[in-house]
């Protein structure tokens, strides 16, 4: 997505590697990748976004996927957790802001759980009726491809 999107804008992106420090002793918990990229001929910003993270749930964070369902046990619950996110913004109005992040999370163990969230938008200054005719037939087709139920349900 970073090396597309530098393509002809005249720009490069800034790129900062990070590590999660999630425990006392600074025992690293994953990490990332964020790209950003602004005042470009094409993109007034853009930015890519990638983590692959793991620890330990909080006690809240525990709380709330039980409270939304999820069949959580014991006071120490591990987790993995992936993403990628972008958001587009164009210099020119009449290109609309293009925005996605899709994520994969983890809970390990004898009793296996995982789930993938996230979605996509485009965000038009101007609406061009076309462009989401395009936009939306064309994620409707990526669906199509695994079953016509997704594009309804997701």
């Amino acid at each position: 997505v970073v090396s597309t999107q530098s393509t002809g804008e005249g720009g490069r992106f800034h790129v900062d590697r990070w590590i999660r420090k999630v425990e006392p002793d600074g025992t690293p918990g994953g990490g990332g990748i964020t790209c950003i990229m602004q005042d470009g001929e094409v993109f007034e910003k853009a930015g890519v976004n990638i983590s692959v993270v793991h620890g330990t749930l909080s006690k809240q964070a525990i709380q709330q996927m039980k409270s939304r369902g999820k069949d959580l046990f014991g006071d120490t619950v591990k987790f993995t957790a992936m993403g990628i996110s972008s958001v587009v913004h164009p210099v020119n109005p009449h290109v609309p802001t293009m925005h996605f992040n899709y994520r994969y999370f983890e809970i390990p163990g004898e009793r296996k759980m995982w789930w993938f969230g996230g979605g996509t938008d485009l965000t038009p200054t101007y609406l061009n009726t076309e462009d989401a005719k395009h936009f939306h037939q064309t994620l409707k087709d990526a669906c199509d491809k695994h079953g016509d139920e997704y594009y309804p349900k997701f």
